[in-house]
């Protein structure tokens, strides 16, 4: 530290000028005449739609009607003026912080610059072709089909691509997302539609400066202690010429400047190392361990006692670490935060949406915060979307979510050599050094599934049995793109992160191996294995696993409200499914296994969704039982690109599923989690906290019909970051004339400081219980931004649904038990009133729902 003096205030004439360049835009089909208005950023899709062109394409079938859009270029133009003092700035340059995918950029009449990877940042001088009057810049959008079907036709043999749904795009089997620098999932996924955009989808502006600018600031956490934080910070520095400068850290949280330095920069790129000391500094902790504090620094650069350029950056202070070390069962495979070691409770994240520039701020903060809400401190920015807007990762370093990111690769074999290969490793330093100072940033992986599916999906067999040489081409391409490529980038851009060749991944021959590395578990949806094997099943991190479920009947209605269309097999139902012809009767299938059957569409949704959550709440449970064997449970999926029966917790339209209600409990700081097996019922207190606490257990045996028949209050002690078995009772101690048909287990425990967790456990399979049917009462008051809703029923009741009809308010409960007599408070939030939300309020439980 070297004063505590107050920021200097910022002035001068020589500070770096911005022009955003996002206004006044027209597009046209290039092959047409007619121009209309268009948003930038935005996409040709979008634009479409805001001119009336086309319909919804989530609507229906309307995605079928659309898929000419990307076998046309489009032309997309503006025109500006210019200020003097812009005008009079030694360097000039127009920066596009995303061109999708292949565009040629005119200025005037005069080519600045073609992009061909909607990754990448891309910007070049302009400061000779600009003009203070009519400057016009020109985008020119290549068809991404007609510049990628010439590369597959020159091939003599096909990278595989899984989901490329190539059929759908009237392209028969010419899977052609491969050649293409753009995200895998526009052009179809199993849970998601083929929509091929174009467009200018990031921002686009022009930057002017004088003397010199700052290019890049990177922090470094060489070493984080409760005691000291050393970080060694590297300061980049364009400047036009020879000239003397000084450079500051001026940390704003604690109004101190941290180091100022007196240097020379030359013409050119100059790096200016910087080293300071923070004692006891305040950690960035993830959602439930503590507060995810982010100091406030700038970076400040002066020349002749004027203030140059300025840069701003949030930074959590935190030690992260990947510790993968052998161990008496393998390899260990978790997260250290800060010295401690973390269980990481999440999910797998997607784009909000295949129109990437309709993800409004607000869309951003409610993902993140249904994660935060659900007690999740892990999300896994998956290979097949984007690396994401700053403001997913601003808002993940705010409430303490750390994020596993992809290098944007999944389920498919690259052609990844010459141009191509160079191709992604610019993509990944843009990525890398735009991401580094993230707090939430806890590894880098190079692909998702590709390592897995070369050596355990036949492709490696296949290729070797077409022609040995083309195996040996496609692997070595593999190898020189994962293996010496991209964590070569980590490692210049990012030193000391962690780096993993693929997801999942053990060795570099793809073995699926329970003790070691991180598994992707499909054997119950995929491989048709019994829920029951969720509970079984052991790795050392789950990075994938999941089960399907319908959206909410309120969802469906809005993208198919048509009643012939309610069936799981009608046309509109199918279109909106996209895990195989057969992923709808393979949810009823395993319903059917559970349940008993349902009595109408309507019903089926709403058990589809307590399907999905009952396995997911059996395979979150195992999962954390397992601790410290298991320290990762990342769930497929968090979210939808469109409305779609999916693997997600949350829909398209936000609305949370069962599933995600039930992760609350799943993944809440102490979860007590029974299991029986052998006539006895074992409870285990699993605690994410980092300190011991006590409390009560109270074991309450229930005739669903009656009520309470028997209760034990145990007084337990549960370790801290530790799985602990508490208690065990024998199952065969049951009341007489109490039997596993219309019995059921509830579990309450109460911590010392008065927090309360719960849990039931049933004893055989639902359709086997015979759930009475009874009268819910309800008491409805008014409060705040809505109303609390209180419900009380005489007998046990599954799986209690509430939703209001038409309307898409929050609940902060739901799919709930009601125990016999024991009242349950919920709050709506809406903007109706008392009378409206009765007037619109609908209950339903499973004893409803069946025949």
């Amino acid at each position: 530290m070297l004063s505590v003096i107050p920021l200097l205030s910022i002035s001068g004439n020589n500070m770096p000028v911005r022009k955003n360049l996002c206004e006044n835009w027209k597009f046209k089909q290039v092959r047409n005449y007619n121009w209309y208005q268009a948003t930038v950023p935005g996409v040709v899709h979008t634009d479409l739609l805001n001119n009336k062109l086309i319909e919804d394409p989530f609507f229906r079938l309307n995605e079928r009607g659309i898929q000419w859009i990307d076998k046309e270029d489009w032309l997309y133009e503006t025109t500006f003026d210019l200020d003097e003092s812009l005008l009079k700035k030694e360097n000039i340059t127009i920066n596009f912080d995303g061109l999708d995918t292949y565009a040629d950029v005119t200025l005037n009449g005069v080519k600045i610059l073609s992009a061909n990877n909607m990754f990448r940042e891309w910007k070049s001088g302009v400061k000779g072709i600009l003009k203070p009057k009519r400057n016009k810049l020109q985008v020119y959008f290549h068809s991404p089909i007609k510049i990628t079907m010439p590369q597959w036709e020159a091939l003599p043999f096909q990278y595989r691509s899984s989901n490329d749904q190539s059929e759908n795009g009237g392209l028969f089997d010419r899977k052609v997302g491969i050649f293409a620098r753009k995200a895998g999932y526009h052009f179809g996924w199993d849970w998601g539609p083929r929509l091929v955009t174009s467009g200018i989808w990031r921002p686009v502006y022009l930057e002017a400066w004088d003397n010199a600018r700052i290019q890049n600031v990177y922090y470094k956490q060489s070493s984080v202690t409760p005691r000291e934080a050393v970080l060694d910070v590297t300061i980049e520095v364009v400047s036009g010429k020879t000239t003397n400068a000084s450079i500051s850290i001026y940390n704003r949280t604690d109004k101190r400047i941290e180091s100022k330095e007196t240097i020379q920069l030359t013409r050119g790129l100059n790096k200016i190392p910087v080293s300071f000391r923070i004692k006891n500094p305040k950690l960035w902790w993830t959602n439930g361990l503590g507060e995810a504090f982010l100091y406030d620094f700038s970076a400040q650069l002066r020349i002749e006692n004027e203030i140059a350029d300025t840069n701003n950056q949030k930074l959590g202070i935190r030690s992260l670490k990947v510790i993968t070390k052998p161990d008496q069962y393998g390899e260990s495979f978790y997260f250290e935060l800060n010295g401690k070691p973390i269980f990481a409770k999440g999910a797998n994240y997607i784009p909000c949406d295949n129109f990437l520039t309709r993800v409004t701020k607000s869309i951003y903060e409610k993902t993140i915060l249904d994660a935060v809400n659900a007690n999740m401190n892990m999300l896994r920015v998956w290979g097949g979307g984007i690396y994401e807007n700053n403001i997913f990762y601003d808002l993940c370093d705010q409430y303490g979510i750390l994020v596993w990111q992809d290098f944007m690769f999944a389920c498919s074999m690259f052609p990844a050599e010459g141009d191509f290969l160079e191709n992604i490793r610019l993509e990944a330093i843009d990525n890398v050094r735009r991401l580094r100072n993230h707090a939430c940033i806890a590894l880098w992986c190079g692909n998702n599934e590709c390592l897995d599916a070369w050596f355990n999906w036949n492709w490696k067999n296949t290729y070797d049995k077409q022609n040995p040489v083309y195996s040996g081409e496609i692997w070595k391409q593999f190898t020189d793109q994962y293996f010496v490529v991209l964590p070569a980038v980590v490692e210049e851009h990012h030193p000391g992160a962690c780096y993993r060749k693929s997801s999942p991944y053990s060795d570099n021959n793809g073995t699926r191996n329970h003790t070691v590395g991180d598994m992707h578990y499909w054997e119950v949806w995929q491989g048709l294995k019994p829920l029951s094997q969720f509970m079984y099943e052991k790795s050392r991190f789950f990075s994938e696993y999941g089960f399907q479920s319908f959206p909410e009947f309120e969802s469906i209605k809005k993208y198919a409200p048509e009643p012939a269309d309610w069936n799981i097999t009608s046309e509109v139902m199918m279109s909106h499914q996209r895990g195989g012809m057969s992923a709808n009767n393979r949810i009823n299938n395993f319903l059917l296994e559970e349940y008993k059957k349902p009595k109408d569409f309507r019903s089926f949704i709403y058990m589809s969704q307590l399907l999905q959550a009952d396995a997911m709440k059996m395979a979150m449970e195992a999962h954390r039982r397992d601790m410290h064997f298991c320290m990762g449970s990342l769930v497929w999926q968090h979210n939808d690109c469109w409305p779609v029966a999916s693997w997600s917790s949350r829909d398209y339209y936000g609305r949370w599923k069962a599933q995600h209600y039930f992760t609350v409990k799943s993944f809440a700081d102490i979860l007590i989690s029974p299991v029986e097996e052998d006539g006895k019922l074992h409870i285990y207190a699993v605690s994410d906290r980092l300190k011991n606490t006590s409390g009560v257990l109270s074991i309450q045996v229930i005739d669903i019909n009656k009520g309470i028949v028997l209760q034990k209050d145990v007084k337990i002690s549960v370790p801290s970051n530790a799985s602990t078995l508490v208690y065990t009772y024998m199952t065969e101690k049951l009341p007489v004339g109490l039997n596993k048909e219309n019995a059921v287990v509830h579990l309450e425990y109460i911590d010392n400081h008065g927090e309360i967790y719960e849990n039931n456990i049933f004893f055989t399979k639902y359709k086997e219980i015979h759930f009475p049917k009874t009268a819910i009462s309800t008491k409805l008051v008014a409060v705040k931004d809505g109303c609390e809703l209180t419900l009380t029923a005489d007998k046990f009741v599954r799986g209690t649904f509430i939703s209001l009809e038409g309307k898409d308010d929050f609940i902060s409960d739901n799919y709930m038990d009601l125990l016999p007599g024991k009242s349950v408070t919920v709050k709506i939030i809406t903007a109706l009133n008392l009378p409206e939300v009765k007037k619109n309020l609908q209950i339903m439980s499973l004893a409803d729902s069946t025949e």
